[in-house]
C-alpha cells in the first residue's frame, strides 16, 4: 500500500510529534532492548520477562518503534534488530546508547519544557528551575554525571574518526584536552598518533571516569588525568589544547576568560583546536541551530557563526588561522596566539 505524499500539514504534524519518538527511543535504551533483540526473532514474553516490563505495554512500545525503523516486527508479533537498533546496543563499536539515555532524563526533559521561559528572559532553564548552573547541578548526582559522560562518549565515538582524519595531530608532542570528560576523544587521538602524549583535564567528579577509558585503550603510560576547573587555570606545557564542545556551553565573556587561561598555559607556538559546529547561512540546516536552542535552555551558552568565533577567540588572545571541515557535524577551528 503506497504512502500518501507529504503535505505541509503532515510534515508539520511529524515535527510537532517528534518528542514522542525521542522518548520512546529513550525508554528502549533505558531497558536495553537492543541488547536482547538480534537477527533471530525474539518473542514478546521472552523480552518482557528479561527486562521486567508489562508485556502488553512493551509490545505497544516495540510496535511503535518498529514503524519508524527502530526494530522490526514479524508477522507473529516477534521482533528482530534493524540497522538503527544495532546502534543502540551497548556493545556496538559505534554505539549511540548514551545519547538517548541522556536526552530522556527527567531534568533534561524538563528544561526543554521551560524553553518559553528562556526565550522570554534569556535565562537558561536549569538556573530557572534549580537555582544553579548545569555543572553544579550534576556535580552532586553521580548517576547523572555517568549518563552525561556516556552521551558525550557516544557523540565523540562517532565524530572522533572524522576529527582524526581531518587534523594532523602528528605535529603535537603533548595534547591537552580541556574539558575532556572521560577521555574518549583523546584516547582515540593518542591511539592513532603513537608518538604523542596527552592530558585529560576536567572537574574531579567528571575526569575520574577517564581512568578506565585510558586503561582499556592501553594508554596509561602516555595519558594522565588532571583534576581542575578551566575557570581557574589549565595544565601548562601542551603543544595543542583541544576544547571540544566546551565553549558552546558558555557566554562570550566566559569563553574569553577560559581562552585566556589556555593562552597563559601554552607556549608562544602552541595551537588551539576548538572542535564545534559553526552556524551557517540562514535556512541552511537545522543541526547547529537546534543545538543552539539546547545551549539556550541547558547552559546559557550558544553556537556561533564564523565572525562570532573570530571575536571570541580574539578576546581570549588568539587569532583564528583556519577552519577545517570534517566528515561529521563538527569543524576544527585552529587558533594561534595573537601578537
Amino acid at each position: 500500500m503506497s504512502q500518501p505524499a507529504d503535505t505541509p500539514t503532515t510534515t508539520l504534524l511529524r515535527l510537532i510529534n517528534g518528542y514522542q519518538i525521542s522518548q520512546a527511543i529513550h525508554v528502549a535504551a533505558d531497558l536495553r532492548l537492543a541488547d536482547l533483540i538480534g537477527d533471530e526473532p525474539v518473542s514478546l514474553p521472552d523480552i518482557s520477562t528479561r527486562v521486567g516490563a508489562h508485556p502488553g505495554s512493551l509490545y505497544r512500545l516495540l510496535r511503535a518503534l518498529s514503524t519508524v525503523g527502530v526494530f522490526r516486527e514479524t508477522e507473529d508479533q516477534r521482533f528482530v534488530a534493524s540497522p538503527m537498533s544495532e546502534l543502540l546496543r551497548t556493545d556496538h563499536p559505534q554505539s549511540m546508547w548514551g545519547w538517548p539515555m541522556f536526552i530522556g532524563r527527567p531534568y533534561h526533559w524538563q528544561m526543554w519544557g521551560d524553553l518559553v521561559h528562556s526565550v522570554r528572559t534569556g535565562e537558561d532553564a536549569i538556573h530557572h528551575r534549580h537555582g544553579v548552573g548545569i555543572w553544579t547541578y550534576r556535580a552532586g548526582k553521580p548517576e547523572e554525571t555517568t549518563i552525561f559522560n556516556a552521551a558525550m562518549e557516544a557523540m565523540s565515538r562517532n565524530v572522533a574518526p572524522a576529527i582524526i582524519a581531518a587534523c594532523d595531530f602528528t605535529r603535537f608532542k603533548r595534547i591537552v584536552d580541556v574539558g575532556g570528560a572521560n577521555g574518549a576523544l583523546l584516547a582515540a587521538i593518542l591511539t592513532a598518533n603513537p608518538h604523542s602524549t596527552g592530558v585529560v583535564f576536567d572537574l574531579p567528579h567528571v575526569v575520574r571516569e577517564a581512568s578506565s577509558v585510558i586503561r582499556v585503550a592501553g594508554l596509561e603510560g602516555r595519558c594522565e588525568m588532571v583534576e581542575g576547573s578551566y575557570f581557574k587555570a589549565v595544565p601548562a606545557g601542551g603543544d595543542a589544547y583541544i576544547l571540544k564542545s566546551v565553549l558552546m556551553d558558555h557566554t562570550d565573556e566566559t569563553c574569553a576568560a577560559i581562552l585566556r587561561h589556555v593562552r597563559t598555559a601554552m607556549g608562544p607556538h602552541g595551537a588551539l583546536l576548538v572542535i564545534e559546529g559553526v552556524i551557517s547561512a540562514a535556512n541552511e540546516g537545522p543541526r547547529n541551530a537546534f543545538s543552539d536552542l539546547m545551549m539556550l535552555v541547558g547552559t546559557g551558552g550558544r553556537e556561533r557563526r564564523q565572525d562570532e568565533w573570530e571575536t571570541v577567540l580574539a578576546a581570549g588572545g588568539f587569532a583564528l588561522s583556519s577552519i577545517t571541515p570534517t566528515a561529521s557535524r563538527v569543524q576544527i577551528l585552529e587558533g594561534r596566539p595573537s601578537a
